[in-house]
């Protein structure tokens, strides 16, 4: 009878799943190990890593990035003689693949639309990336003094807060980037991201109004640690796993913004170049020469994904309450550790 009961209990998904098998390999490691094991699973952010990595790889190495010079014959501003018909892409599968001298075509002046989308693609990820930057710095200096010291202080940062909520984010990133746009991509990046700090100003005050109450923090403090010490030293390393995440996801946002502003001529301007500005500049072209059209929009589309699935990949490694589905090979293993286990237990039995 309790034969049975054991058989019914060893193969109970929850004992002998993936969760079981996890414990076991992650026993002994720290956090930091287990969140980066749990990241590396997941097949969606490593994937995204691999190839955002790749785009940015080719889109900085491809025209050069600053003094450093590309390894692509063409530039974003230079013109020249309309090799195909209509500046038709060059690539063709008559001989195996060749991709010929302007494989994404030519605009109707003969510039490269490989050279402008690859340059466009840099001013992209790096407003892309100094909006997460000023969100992070903000929004996680902003929510860790309300959490912290709450009163009237937490009352105050929280009316400002609400004050960026209520105010339509198109609408005052259209002022700012027509104050501080155009050509300037960084100074973009920078007024843009003072506005989308929110969300993360009011995740960090909620982690840090519960972790102001845990037993280390009071240790700290009869220890004689100053509040910064507190706040940036002991807290804020417990707080990672959600700025962390949020960051990801606003960056995710923020490249669409951008390519949105540039697109209604609120963001980057010319001589500027970016994703969204060469959409908006060959938008007339969508039917004639849809490659001057595509090609931006594809490249748009690819980073928000990657940044995305990044960002899950993230938040599912951080929250421990995140529980994966084991795969085939993992539940086989699993069966047989089972019935070896209800094969031990029957030996048992039947010698008592």
């Amino acid at each position: 009878m309790s034969t049975n009961n054991d058989n019914e209990n060893a193969l109970a998904p929850d004992d002998v799943g993936d969760n079981a098998i996890e414990a076991k390999e992650t026993e002994g490691l720290s956090q930091g190990k287990i969140v980066f094991r749990k990241f590396l699973r997941h097949k969606g952010a490593m994937i995204s890593i691999g190839v955002f990595a790749f785009v940015a790889l080719f889109a900085f190495s491809s025209v050069g990035f600053g003094p450093i010079p590309g390894w692509w014959i063409y530039n974003h501003t230079s013109s020249g003689q309309i090799l195909n018909s209509g500046g038709a892409p060059t690539w063709s599968f008559s001989n195996f693949f060749t991709l010929g001298q302007h494989p994404f075509g030519q605009d109707d002046i003969g510039r490269d639309n490989f050279a402008r989308v690859m340059k466009g693609t840099q001013i992209s990820i790096i407003v892309m990336v100094i909006i997460g930057l000023v969100c992070l710095v903000i929004g996680t200096i902003v929510g860790a003094l309300a959490g912290y010291y709450r009163g009237w202080i937490d009352s105050v940062l929280m009316r400002i807060t609400d004050g960026f909520i209520i105010l339509p984010v198109i609408v005052i990133g259209s002022i700012l980037g027509k104050l501080v746009g155009g050509a300037n991509g960084p100074l973009l990046g920078l007024a843009l991201g003072a506005i989308l700090w929110t969300g993360l100003a009011r995740l960090v005050r909620g982690d840090f109004m519960s972790l102001r109450e845990r037993e280390f923090v009071d240790s700290a403090r009869v220890a004689g640690a100053s509040d910064f010490r507190i706040m940036f030293k002991h807290m804020l390393p417990n707080a990672m796993g959600v700025i962390i995440v949020n960051t990801t996801l606003v960056m995710s946002q923020a490249i669409v913004l951008e390519a949105a502003l540039s697109y209604l001529g609120f963001g980057i301007s010319p001589p500027g170049i970016s994703l969204g500005q060469l959409i908006s500049e060959y938008q007339t072209s969508f039917a004639t020469r849809p490659w001057l059209f595509w090609w931006p929009g594809l490249f748009i589309i690819v980073i928000a994904l990657c940044v995305n699935f990044i960002g899950d990949g993230l938040r599912d490694a951080f929250d421990p309450r995140m529980k994966t589905i084991p795969s085939w090979r993992k539940m086989k293993k699993a069966e047989r550790m089972t019935q070896k286990k209800v094969a031990n237990t029957t030996q048992k039995e039947e010698a008592k």
